[in-house]
């Protein structure tokens, strides 16, 4: 395999890597259909916000390439994708890039329905051919956005180490890395210590088109020479930072070790000396216009722990992750996940020779199945323990006000979403109270 995909798709034809069942096999499902892409997305066989939205949008792609929505005028066409659209948002309502391909699919294939003047058959195939196209689009772009993320997140961190002026044992200049001073032209290079990072859950390859967000810049910090380590957590409940991290980590041959979630703490507080821990990285799964920022539950955590620690908090996410019509994070709404995803685990089975066995698997107990389980998939840090937000176009860092600003790097959305609402004041929102943040999942 030449690199890690979570998605493949050739027009007509999508198959979805099924993550439950790594790191031991690599098993990929055909998904023809919206509602085997609903079932995909739910019981996270696929995972991760920009990978969400990619599957859902190929998987009507691939029902309209084979025509299976019977139509034979354009507005049946139209009618058709937009129940099929509203239909997948309800498989991650919390997921922003989901949400925002949506609302871009049913546009593009609405104009092209206006614009069509032709017969309705050639009128149907031409709508059809516009929301295929969007769809891949959707894919290739995200590829692009994270090779982006990847290159200024990279960059951001170095620009926040500080040059090294005491000599340099010879035993450790591997640890070392010699570049030009940030911001200078002609300076003399400056030798600096490589950083290590931390990072939660998953948000590589496998939660996108490629590349990743979050470790998409440690990718990109490894590859540049700027990375001494990288440290990932397990991240509880469902383990996505040890079963896929981890695993891609190993894959890329990056300097890694996993930890769980408890011991960051312990790690700020006895290895970011020794080991120049210079920042956390997580990922986004929606981030409000005031930078508010839901990601896995335990992010807030880590935030609060940095801050602690004096360690940067840095947040990858491309531009379709921030919901500037959100106004805060009190109002994003959470999901729930089933109770059995912290009292019971599905693996492989491991022989008393120590070798795993990927075609013997078990489900076993954890926990006393009676005890009661709160298992929120998500938390939201708040904008103040936030350093920086890492997007495709650049960098947005907090003000010295404690703000986020967005408008400079989506002017044009900021003007329809945010101006817009502030000269009309129709939409009120008010917090979400707690039952209405209850979304009920399948066990997996």
């Amino acid at each position: 395999m030449a690199g890690l995909q979570a998605i493949k798709y050739e027009r007509g034809n999508l198959q979805v890597l099924d993550q439950l069942r790594l790191p031991h096999e690599f098993v990929y499902d055909d998904v023809s259909t919206c509602e085997e892409a609903f079932d995909c997305i739910k019981a996270m066989r696929v995972r991760g916000a920009p990978a969400i939205a990619i599957v859902a949008a190929l998987a009507l792609a691939v029902e309209l390439e084979h025509k299976k929505d019977g139509a034979v005028t354009k507005e049946d066409v139209v009618k058709y994708i937009n129940a099929r659209l509203d239909y997948l948002m309800g498989s991650r309502p919390t997921a922003v890039d989901l949400s925002n391909a949506i609302k871009l699919l049913k546009k593009k294939s609405q104009d092209a329905a206006t614009a069509s003047t032709i017969d309705q058959t050639q009128a149907s195939a031409e709508v059809r051919k516009t929301f295929i196209e969007v769809a891949e689009k959707i894919l290739e772009d995200d590829l692009t956005s994270n090779l982006a993320i990847g290159r200024y997140g990279a960059e951001y961190l170095r620009r926040q180490q500080m040059p090294v002026v005491t000599p340099i044992d010879h035993n450790e200049q591997l640890r070392y890395f010699t570049t030009s001073p940030p911001g200078t032209q002609g300076a003399p290079d400056s030798t600096y210590r490589k950083l290590s990072v931390l990072t939660h859950c998953n948000t590589g390859s496998l939660a996108t088109s490629g590349h990743g967000t979050a470790l998409g810049i440690i990718r990109s910090l490894h590859k540049m020479n700027y990375l001494d380590h990288a440290y990932c957590t397990e991240t509880r409940p469902y383990n996505q930072g040890s079963r896929l991290t981890a695993f891609e980590l190993v894959y890329e041959n990056i300097p890694s070790t996993l930890i769980t979630d408890s011991m960051a703490g312990a790690l700020f507080a006895r290895k970011k000396t020794e080991k120049n821990i210079s920042a956390v990285i997580v990922g986004a799964d929606r981030v409000a216009r005031n930078g508010d920022t839901a990601n896995k539950i335990g992010t807030y955590t880590l935030a609060v722990l940095a801050k602690a620690h004096g360690i940067k908090f840095v947040v990858a996410a491309p531009t379709t992750s921030i919901d500037l019509e959100t106004e805060s994070g009190v109002f994003i709404k959470i999901e729930d996940r089933a109770k059995t995803e912290l009292t019971q685990i599905t693996g492989a089975v491991v022989g008393k020779d120590g070798k795993v066995n990927v075609n013997n698997t078990a489900r076993v107990a954890i926990a006393d199945q009676r005890i009661d389980v709160w298992n929120p998939s998500f938390d939201v840090t708040p904008h103040d323990l936030i350093d920086a937000i890492i997007t495709e176009r650049g960098e947005v860092v907090r003000s010295p006000k404690g703000t986020f600003d967005f408008k400079t790097i989506m002017p044009e959305r900021w003007k329809a979403q945010v101006e817009k609402e502030d000269l009309n004041s129709l939409a009120v929102q008010t917090p979400m109270s707690e039952e209405s943040t209850q979304f009920p999942m399948e066990h997996i």
